[in-house]
């Protein structure tokens, strides 16, 4: 039971306490770049989630079962480079081959996902946090949900801020800025809801 609270206490803390965007300040670029409409954002968004899930996965068996074993641990952060782009490159080929239209949807996001240091950083905070192969897939989820859920809002705000009339100093990238300051500031009052969670549950 303690197991099952603990990774809902997981995904939880993933998605909203230590969002990977607004608390962590990793994938600012796709954030900031492929956030102005919400249907581009939610592609994006639903692309790395996925890309987390396979990769979380294949590095954490590399790490296990290949860098600890011949005592190559200091190659960790070059093989899961590697290893993140040949995936993004399999993924596409896959989507390309077997199921054409959700490639056509996805396709323009998946090269970007290469250079998206979120999801190398969850494959290596995986390791780093000592989680098991399930507790790291369900980091790897929730990661991917809190990264969509900043970017539907980001862009959601953009759209508006779109029709709104704004200072001409501000136009553009500045108030991109302030309203991804502003988010995150926003996100900050969910700091201290795991601590709760696990006094709660007697975590």
């Amino acid at each position: 039971m303690d197991y099952v609270l603990n990774l809902i206490l997981i995904i939880i803390t993933a998605i909203f306490v230590n969002n990977v965007v607004l608390a962590q300040f990793l994938g600012i670029c796709p954030f900031l770049g492929v956030s102005k409409k919400v249907d581009t954002a939610s592609g994006m968004g639903m692309a790395v989630t996925a890309v987390l899930l396979v990769a979380t996965i294949v590095t954490f068996c590399i790490q296990k079962y290949v860098l600890d074993v011949f005592h190559l641990e200091y190659l960790q952060t070059i093989a899961f480079i590697l290893v993140i782009a040949a995936l993004v490159q399999m993924i596409e080929i896959f989507l390309k081959k077997t199921m054409p239209a959700l490639y056509q949807a996805l396709g323009v996001f998946l090269p970007l996902i290469t250079t998206n240091c979120c999801i190398l950083g969850v494959a290596i905070l995986v390791i780093q946090k000592e989680y098991d192969l399930l507790e790291g897939v369900i980091y790897a989820v929730g990661t991917g949900l809190g990264f969509l859920l900043a970017m539907v809002l980001f862009a959601g705000l953009r759209e508006q801020l779109a029709l709104s009339r704004v200072p001409k100093a501000f136009e553009g990238t500045p108030i991109a800025l302030v309203t991804a300051s502003l988010l995150a500031m926003a996100f900050m009052g969910f700091s201290g809801v795991d601590g709760g969670l696990k006094a709660v549950f007697g975590l």
